[in-house]
């Protein structure tokens, strides 16, 4: 334990387009999963509080949803909670896919590439009007050529939103120490919010449904698109030290309910014993989760759901 007169602490919002490794990052400097990490792009739908510890310093980092164009409500929602995010915080990191961006620019990028890079200019643009500077991290550097890195980070640099730059891997961690002790000198001097050992502040039935929605994806994110939520109904402790958890899982058309469910019940039986066995972990006790699934064509517009992951309903 750090002498209180020497403790730092602070908030650090992590933003970015959809996809570009925030939920990795935050994962990676808190040395835990506070996070769901899959392939599909928009999976944080809610800023996740992990809390990462550096020397006397604690950030607490807020991995917003993925900043782009909304269309939907649900949309709209996540786009306001992650400028929220942002504004709120002590230190703000514009993370960004380098390879994706690199990609985009020439003929081998893919439309979701060249989405990505509208959304990084989205981001840019709006980072211009509000006059605040933030860090850039170029992420997923891994293989990539040295000078093109550095042209990429000159010509970001130049748009005269960012303070400074780090060339990092949220994935297998490269340059992420650097970013992180830099994060910690820029957290106010005050004392530590949460107890040194905490990992997130995340209601357990919140990430208890973000582990089973996260299961979903990987096991259909071919078939099903993102129309899927996941909410804790029920989270019951048991006198024998157990705990009873009762999900629902929402899709919008009865034919996307047989994907969920599989041959014979065979999909949601592999999606609810690989959430239990994480749940089991993260408790650290025996778990019994039921799951049931439902369609409801608009549960993007449940009041009940957008509370669950702190998001607002009327923006």
């Amino acid at each position: 334990m750090t002498d209180i007169q020497n403790q730092r602490a602070g908030f650090a919002a992590i933003i970015g387009a959809p996809n570009a490794g925030k939920s990795t990052l935050v994962n990676r400097l808190t040395g835990t999963k506070v996070s769901i990490v899959t392939q599909k792009v928009q999976t944080t739908r809610f800023p996740v509080r992990g809390i990462a510890m550096y020397g006397d310093a604690q950030i607490v980092l807020v991995d917003t949803p993925g900043i782009f164009s909304p269309r939907r409500r649900l949309d709209r929602a996540m786009v306001a909670s992650a400028w929220g995010g942002a504004e709120e915080a002590d230190a703000v990191v514009h993370l960004v896919d380098a390879a994706s961006h690199i990609a985009a620019q020439g003929k081998e990028g893919t439309p979701a590439d060249r989405r990505s890079a509208e959304d990084t200019e989205t981001i840019i643009s709006a980072l211009k009007e509000s006059g605040k500077k933030v860090i850039l991290a170029l992420n997923k550097i891994d293989g990539m050529r040295r000078d093109t890195l550095l042209a990429l980070s000159q010509q970001l640099f130049e748009t005269g939103v960012y303070s400074e730059v780090f060339m990092i891997s949220a994935l297998s961690g490269d340059g992420v120490d650097d970013l992180g002790r830099r994060l910690a000198g820029m957290m106010p001097a005050g004392p530590w919010l949460y107890p040194e050992d905490q990992s997130a502040d995340v209601p357990m039935r919140v990430l208890a449904a973000e582990i089973t929605r996260e299961k979903v994806y990987l096991r259909v994110h071919e078939e099903l698109p993102y129309s899927a939520a996941v909410e804790t109904t029920s989270f019951e402790e048991r006198p024998d030290g157990s705990a009873r958890i009762e999900q629902t899982i929402y899709v919008e058309r009865d034919s996307q309910r047989p994907i969920v469910l599989g041959k014979g019940g065979q999909t949601l039986k592999w999606i609810g014993q690989k959430a239990r066995e994480e749940l089991t972990e993260l408790l650290d006790r025996p778990v019994h989760l039921f799951l049931t699934v439902k369609v409801d064509p608009k549960w993007q517009d449940s009041r009940a759901l957008y509370a669950q992951f702190g998001l607002d309903y009327d923006v």
